[in-house]
């Protein structure tokens, strides 16, 4: 196996760990703050609802992180460029070209405009799944708490 892929499967790996870490802990500490009695029902789902998005978020960036460290830092990434109706731009990627990257492939919107080339593809597939099971995750706690609080103002 070579280096660049070792690379990026090892960093994958503890991207996802602490994605999924992230998520539980999270996860935990939001059912925490909604069922105490600081808040009313309707402010619990509020709250419920712009703490997953900041969840969500933080673990795009994590992502993000990866994708800008393994480019930047190891250089075993390449990611093309497609402009619009300018055809293959060449240009470095910044850091916030990574999290547009990473929020695009975190939910499968797939726009195309960038494309990972080489090792770094496992990490995009990976990131896709991963980004599939903890939405569907916070799908899941969003419809309990809504049965819990949901008409009880």
């Amino acid at each position: 196996m070579d280096l660049p892929l070792l690379v990026t499967l090892l960093t994958t790996c503890v991207i996802v760990f602490v994605c999924v870490l992230l998520h539980y802990e999270g996860l935990r500490a939001l059912s925490r703050w909604i069922t105490s009695d600081l808040l009313p029902p309707r402010g619990r789902i509020v709250t419920m609802i712009f703490g997953l998005i900041l969840l969500h978020a933080a673990e795009i960036w994590v992502f993000a992180g990866g994708y800008f460290y393994l480019e930047g830092v190891t250089g075993y990434a390449d990611f093309l460029h497609f402009g619009s109706g300018e055809g293959l731009v060449e240009r470095p990627m910044t850091l916030f070209d990574h999290a547009y990257y990473s929020v695009v492939t975190y939910t499968t919107l797939g726009f195309g405009d960038i494309v990972p080339v080489g090792a770094v593809r496992f990490m995009t597939g990976t990131e896709a799944v991963t980004g599939l099971a903890l939405i569907t995750w916070s799908a899941s706690f969003i419809f309990l708490e809504m049965q819990r609080y949901w008409g009880r103002d």
